[in-house]
């Protein structure tokens, strides 16, 4: 079966802003559900302290590690959770983030949350993600 994708969206509104207000996936046989990826370097340490825009691209570059060991792109990222200490200065980078997931061949359906503080006071994002893949081939 092949993985296909249709965005739903009964209000366009929400096209100008790179999300889709739902997004009916059929064919699936993964699904990657990933942890809040946020701007931190291999060894966990915070990253970019004070720069929303670089830190809202390292975890999307994060997102890309966690999605390439499975065997998938952005392109396979059907959903963003979005929690951010600063709701104003995500709005400002949030354009440059949506447009790596439409540049990938994806778009996806998201959410935004402003939230008092993240894991490490320094870090201003963190994104989760759930990716889909088509159902492996199968046959004699």
């Amino acid at each position: 079966m092949t993985l296909t994708r249709t965005p739903i969206n009964p209000w366009p509104w929400s096209l100008a802003f790179g999300f889709n207000q739902g997004e009916l996936v059929e064919g699936a046989g993964r699904v990657l559900v990933l942890s809040g990826q946020a701007a931190a370097a291999a060894d966990g340490s915070p990253q970019h302290i004070g720069d929303m825009a670089a830190q809202a691209s390292l975890a999307v570059d994060n997102i890309e590690t966690v999605l390439r060991e499975a065997g998938m792109t952005l392109a396979n990222v059907v959903r963003i959770n979005v929690f951010t200490t600063d709701v104003d200065a995500m709005l400002g980078a949030w354009e440059a983030m949506t447009k790596r997931f439409e540049a990938a061949g994806g778009s996806l359906t998201s959410t935004l949350v402003g939230v008092t503080r993240l894991a490490f006071p320094e870090l201003m994002v963190e994104i989760e993600a759930t990716a889909v893949g088509a159902a492996a081939a199968t046959g004699p």
